[in-house]
């Protein structure tokens, strides 16, 4: 029986995974936590096999989470899952070291699949998600900007796209504020803009954030 930790935020969401996946005879949600604290605090007495970790659940953004996770847990599987665009974010999460990425908004059934893909060894990302990565970056322009970025990148750029300050960029990420000055210079470089609002924009308008 593979054993589950699920990691966000909303308590429906929580619950409604648990009773999904209740009569499963491969796989158990043994818990569910609602922020990072809880995450790490749950993982000093408890091993599950898989987290399945929301990208935006409270207190630290889960690149950041997911990369605690790698060096401290480095045993546990982890299978992220977001609202996000998966082209953007699941290079920039599988690049930090997660075993697969998955939409939020994905079929109950294609989560189990994933789950246990993941809890057995391998990789997992959608079909369609490789054809993208796949297809002729030409006839895709807007996009490619985005999976040029780092995984550093990607979480400067979507924390500033929330309003954050440099200063509250570099203290969430562990950085100090002229690294996030070099790293939005380096963002408006590759996304082919000369201004902060219209990187933002940019961002915006393909609902990146």
């Amino acid at each position: 029986m593979i054993k589950v930790l699920v990691a966000d935020s909303h308590p429906i969401v929580q619950q409604g995974l648990e009773s999904f996946f209740k009569p499963s005879t491969e796989l158990d949600v043994v818990d569910s936590v609602s922020t990072t604290n809880e995450l790490f605090e749950y993982l000093t007495s408890h091993t599950p096999d898989l987290i399945l970790l929301e990208m935006d659940i409270p207190e630290v953004n889960g690149i950041t989470a997911l990369r605690k996770l790698k060096k401290e847990y480095p045993e546990v599987r982890v299978l992220m899952y977001s609202a996000q665009p998966e082209d953007v974010y699941a290079v920039s999460t599988l690049r930090a070291g997660a075993h697969g990425y998955i939409s939020k908004t994905a079929s109950l059934e294609l989560l189990k699949e994933a789950i246990l893909k993941v809890a057995g060894g391998n990789m997992f990302i959608t079909n369609e998600l490789a054809q993208r990565l796949a297809f002729d970056e030409s006839t895709n322009k807007p996009r490619k900007y985005f999976r040029r970025l780092s995984t550093r990148e990607v979480e400067v750029l979507k924390l500033l796209s929330a309003g954050k300050r440099n200063k509250q960029v570099a203290e969430e990420l562990g950085l100090n504020e002229k690294t996030v000055s070099t790293y939005k210079a380096r963002l408006m470089r590759k996304l082919n803009v000369d201004n902060m609002v219209d990187m933002l924009q940019q961002a915006k308008a393909l609902e990146l954030f």
